[in-house]
C-alpha cells in the first residue's frame, strides 16, 4: 500500500550522470583513449555501432546542463571523472592534461556556485586504453597503485570542494560484463575466473583509495570516502521452501555481498568462498578460482567505507538450480540458481528491468541487518524506455519514481539509515552496449540534431514536486501533482514536434538540396557531351 508522509529535514534529492555516457569530446583537448572509445570504434559490440564519441556533447555543454539541475531543485548531482581526461594514459608520472583538469574545475566551480552539491564519482567504467594494453586492466595488481595516483590527484585538485566522494560506481558490471561476459568494455571472455581476479583488484583499491584519503587528506578536507554498488533484490520463488531461500541469500551475496562483504565485514561471503570453492575442487583445480584475501589484507579492508552507495533497478524472483559439472567454468554457474519474473510486472523499456517497487525496501533492510546499519545515499535508480519515437509524457517512470522513492520513505520508518536520493539520469545518454535504444533521462535529447536540445519529460515536474515537498504530503495533491506534469509534457511535446520537423528541413537542405544540385550538374555535363558528339 501507499504511505503519505515526508522524508526527515535534510534529506538530499539528486540526479546523476556519468563522464564516458555524456560527455562526448572523446579525442578533444588532450584527453586519451578509454577502454569505452576502442570498444565502440569495433564493429558489432555496440547497438547499431553508436559510440560515445560525442554523446550529449555534455563537455560543452555544462551551463545548460546545470540550468536543468536548477530547474529540478536538486540538492546534489552525481557526476564521474573520466581518468584519461585528466591523465590521458592512466599513470600520472607520463602526463597530467591541464585542460581536462580545469574542465573538471569548472564544473564543480559552477555546481557549488548554483548551490548544487557535487557528489563524485573517481570511476564509472572508463579506464584509459593504455593501461588496458600495457597490463591488462583489473586483472593486474598494478592498477591498484596507478589508480591510486589518480585519486590523490582528484584529492588534490578538487577536495577543497568535493566532500562526497565514490571510489567505483557498479563495479559489479565492470567485472562481470567486462572481463566474464565481454559485453562491455574491454570486451575479454575470461569465464570463471576474470570477473572474481578483476573484482578482487577493485576491492583492494578501494581500500587503498579509502585509507590514503583518511591518513593525507581528511583532516584537512573534512569529505567522505564510499563505494557505490548495484543490486537488485532476490526474492524466494516459495518462501516456505528452504533451499528458495537459500538460493535468493546466494543471488544477493553473488551481487551485493561479492563487493559489500569484505568491506563491512573484511572478507567474501561464505556462501560464496563454499560454492566457488566447491566448483573449482570438481574441476580439478588446486585452488578455488575466487581469489582470497590474507588475514592483513581483511584487516586492512574491513571499515574502508564512509557510506554506502545503493543502486538498485529490479527484482528477481529466485529458485534453486543445479548446474551439471561443467568444464568450462562460470560466474553465472557458480551460484546454482534461476531467475524468474512475474509476468504482471510493469515492464515499461528492456527486458531486464521490471517496475517492482517493493523489492526495494527489502534490500535496503538487508543492507541494515548485514553491513551494521551503515549511512547510505541511493547513487543510481531509475527506469529506461526503448520506444524508438520521443516520449515525452513518461506515465511509467513517474510511477516508478513514485513507487520505488515511497519505498525508501517506508525503509527509513523501518530504521534504515538512508540520506539521499539520486534519480537515474539527468539526461538520455549513451547507454553503453545497448547505443541509444535504452534512455533513461529525465530529460529527453534530440539526437538527430546537432545541437542535441534538451527537453523536458513528464517525470521532469513530477520529480521537481516530490523534490519540493520532500515526499507525499496526501493523496490529493500527490495526484493533482500527476495531472499538471502531464498537461505539461503535451505542450512541450508540440514544441518537440514542430524542432524535429525544421532539423529534418535542415537535413533536407544541408543533405538533399546539394545531391540533386551535383546530380543537375553530372547530368548537364552528360547531355553536353552527347549534344557535342551528336554535331561534330
Amino acid at each position: 500500500s501507499f504511505y503519505y508522509g515526508t522524508f526527515p529535514a535534510g534529506f538530499l534529492w539528486g540526479v546523476g550522470s556519468s563522464a564516458y555516457q555524456t560527455e562526448g569530446a572523446w579525442d578533444k583537448d588532450g584527453k586519451g583513449p578509454s577502454i569505452w572509445d576502442v570498444f565502440t570504434h569495433r564493429k558489432g559490440k555496440v547497438v547499431r555501432n553508436e559510440t560515445g564519441d560525442s554523446a550529449c556533447d555534455g563537455y560543452y555543454k555544462v551551463k545548460d546542463d546545470i540550468q536543468l539541475l536548477k530547474e529540478l531543485k536538486v540538492n546534489h548531482y552525481l557526476l564521474s571523472i573520466s581518468w584519461p581526461r585528466i591523465m590521458p594514459t592512466g599513470i600520472k608520472a607520463e602526463q597530467l592534461n591541464e585542460k581536462g583538469i580545469q574542465f573538471y574545475n569548472d564544473t564543480i566551480n559552477s555546481l557549488l556556485e548554483n548551490n548544487i552539491t557535487p557528489i563524485v564519482s573517481l570511476y564509472h567504467w572508463d579506464l584509459p586504453q593504455v593501461l588496458q594494453e600495457k597490463y591488462g586492466g583489473w586483472q593486474n595488481i598494478s592498477m591498484i597503485n596507478y589508480f591510486n595516483d589518480y585519486a590523490n590527484l582528484c584529492f588534490e585538485k578538487f577536495g577543497d570542494r568535493v566532500k562526497h566522494w565514490i571510489t567505483f560506481s557498479n563495479p559489479w558490471a565492470v567485472a562481470e560484463k567486462g572481463y566474464e561476459t565481454g559485453e562491455h568494455a574491454p570486451g575479454l571472455k575470461l569465464g570463471g575466473c576474470g570477473a572474481y581476479k578483476a573484482a578482487h583488484h577493485i576491492i583492494k583499491t578501494h581500500a587503498k583509495v579509502w585509507h590514503s584519503y583518511n591518513t593525507t587528506w581528511r583532516r584537512e578536507q573534512r569529505g567522505m570516502v564510499g563505494i557505490s554498488l548495484t543490486s537488485g533484490w532476490g526474492e524466494p520463488v516459495d518462501p516456505h521452501s528452504q533451499t528458495d531461500r537459500d538460493a535468493a541469500e546466494r543471488y544477493i551475496q553473488f551481487h551485493l555481498g561479492w563487493f559489500a562483504n569484505p568491506i563491512y565485514r573484511g572478507d567474501y561471503p561464505e556462501v560464496m568462498k563454499n560454492y566457488v570453492g566447491r566448483k573449482s575442487a570438481q574441476q580439478g583445480l588446486g585452488t578455488s578460482r575466487l581469489p582470497t584475501f590474507s588475514v592483513q589484507e581483511k584487516t586492512y579492508i574491513k571499515g574502508t567505507s564512509d557510506f554506502l552507495g545503493i543502486g538498485h533497478f529490479t527484482t528477481r524472483y529466485v529458485l534453486q538450480k543445479n548446474f551439471p559439472f561443467l568444464q568450462v567454468s562460470s560466474y553465472h554457474t557458480d551460484h546454482d540458481l534461476a531467475e524468474l519474473v512475474d509476468p504482471n510486472w510493469p515492464a515499461p523499456g528492456p527486458k531486464w528491468l521490471y517496475s517492482v517497487p517493493w523489492g526495494f525496501r527489502r534490500l535496503l533492510n538487508f543492507i541494515k541487518t548485514q553491513y551494521g546499519n551503515p549511512l547510505i545515499y541511493v547513487t543510481e535508480n531509475g527506469v529506461s524506455e526503448t520506444l524508438q519515437c520521443p516520449q515525452l509524457c513518461d506515465e511509467w517512470r513517474i510511477q516508478y519514481l513514485k513507487g520505488y522513492i515511497n519505498e525508501i520513505l517506508k525503509a527509513l520508518n523501518d530504521g534504515v539509515n538512508v540520506k539521499g536520493y539520486t534519480a537515474w539520469s539527468l539526461l538520455d545518454k549513451f547507454e553503453w552496449n545497448k547505443g541509444f535504444s535504452e534512455r533513461f533521462g529525465l530529460y529527453h535529447i534530440d539526437f538527430k540534431n546537432k545541437n542535441k536540445p534538451r527537453y523536458p519529460k513528464a517525470s521532469v515536474d513530477y520529480y521537481k514536486k516530490i523534490i519540493s515537498a520532500n515526499g507525499f504530503p496526501n493523496q490529493r495533491e500527490v495526484e493533482n501533482w500527476h495531472q499538471k506534469a502531464m498537461d505539461t509534457c503535451s505542450a512541450t511535446h508540440q514544441h518537440l514536434a514542430a524542432d524535429s520537423l525544421i532539423t529534418h528541413m535542415e537535413m533536407v537542405t544541408e543533405i538533399v538540396l546539394p545531391t540533386v544540385f551535383t546530380l543537375c550538374i553530372l547530368i548537364s555535363i552528360v547531355l553536353l557531351i552527347f549534344y557535342l558528339r551528336n554535331h561534330s
